[in-house]
Order: C-alpha cells, then structure tokens, then sequence
C-alpha cells in the first residue's frame, strides 16, 4: 500500500510539473509572438503564423516530457515529426529563427528548467528587438538594371564608371538587340550602396543613353 501510494504521489508530482512547463511554454510564447508582431517587416503577414509558434512551443514541452530518459522514443517520435511539413513554405529567415525560438523554448520548459526560458526569452526578444530598432545590418538586394541604347553610341565600357561608383557589385548578364536592330539592350546583376538612390542613378544613366528606356527591378525585397 506504501509503495502504491508513493506511485501515485510521484505521479501526481510530475503531472503538475508538466501542466506548469506547458502552461510556462504557452506564457513565453506569447512574449515571442508580440515581438514578432512588433518587428515584423514581411509583406504578407499571417495570423496562423502566430498561432502556430504558440501552438508548437506547447506541444514540444509535452514531447519533451515523454521523451526524457528514452531514447527509443525519442527517435521514434523524431521520425514522426520529420514527416511533418508546412503548408506553404516559408520564405523569410526571420520567420524560421522565430520558429526554432519558440521550440528551444517549449524543449526548455519542458525540461523543467523553466528559470533558463524566461531567460533565454528575455535575451533573445530583447536582441531582436534592438536588431529591428536600429535596423542592423540594413542593404539593399540585388537588383536587375535594363538599359537601352542607341546603335551609334553602343561600346562595351559605356556605363562601367558609373556603376562602380555607385554600386557595390555590378556584373553584366545580358545583351540583346532590339527596335529591329537599331537599339542594344544592356541587363545587369547589381547591389547599389546604401546611400545610392535609385532615381539618381537612373538620371545618369539617362544622361548617356540619349535618355531612352531604364528600368530597375529587385529580385528581393529591400532591408
């Protein structure tokens, strides 16, 4: 009767810690969900996003749970995870950061190091944060440059002094005729420099090309 009723105590013990470590996963979730809203900077934003983050901190702190001490579980349940997929990729690497946020969480809560969480959330949100204020790291991506050119003023170097100073990296990917012969159309793969304007680099550019077609696109969102 003694050793049934130690059972049922011990039982009864690491339910109310695992309800604690879900319940501390669930409440630094949502800390990581408001700094992701804050610092969000996508174009298409996603509710089901948000959720999900809060959803799988949760539900990792449980796997975590049932997998401590057992390796054979864990690998089966690895196994199984790794069939799972998003529904629609994710394309942002932020995004993934702040998924791999929230499970490192829900894994430490439901390690019952719980201490350690509050921790590494309060960090972790207070470095991405100051990352998204003082937009670290900020560039603009690569860019796709078409200039049209009349026959008679076409040479090879036409535009090199200017986008080497104006550019980070220029390379020449394309050249083609158009107009039925009478235009040469240039296309290039360039990083502008931060403090290059697009509309003054294409007024320079237009100053040299008798001021015929220019246009400028990005292959990636700008930071």
């Amino acid at each position: 009767m003694t050793e049934l009723f130690t059972f049922v105590s011990a039982g009864e013990h690491t339910m109310l810690m695992s309800f604690l470590a879900m319940i501390a996963a669930a409440g630094l979730s949502l800390i990581i969900t408001n700094v992701y809203q804050i610092t969000f900077t996508g174009e298409h934003y996603s509710q089901s996003f948000v959720h999900t983050i809060v959803m799988m901190s949760v539900v990792v702190s449980v796997v975590m749970n049932v997998v401590s001490g057992n390796a054979g579980v864990a690998f089966g349940l690895f196994a199984v995870f790794s069939l799972i997929r998003f529904r629609s990729a994710v394309t942002d690497a932020k995004d993934i950061a702040y998924i791999f946020f929230g499970l490192c969480v829900g894994m430490t809560c439901g390690l019952y190091r719980i201490d350690l969480a509050i921790m590494l959330t309060v960090c972790a949100s207070l470095i991405f944060y100051l990352l998204y204020k003082y937009d670290y790291g900020k560039g603009k991506g690569t860019q796709v440059l078409k200039v049209t050119v009349p026959e008679n003023l076409n040479h090879e170097n036409l535009f090199d002094d200017l986008l080497a100073e104006h550019t980070k990296h220029y390379v020449l990917r394309q050249v083609e005729t158009t107009n039925l012969g009478t235009m040469i159309r240039y296309t290039f793969d360039i990083r502008s420099k931060n403090e290059t304007k697009d509309k003054d680099l294409l007024d320079l550019i237009r100053e040299r090309n008798a001021n015929l077609q220019v246009s400028l696109s990005y292959l990636q969102k700008k930071y």
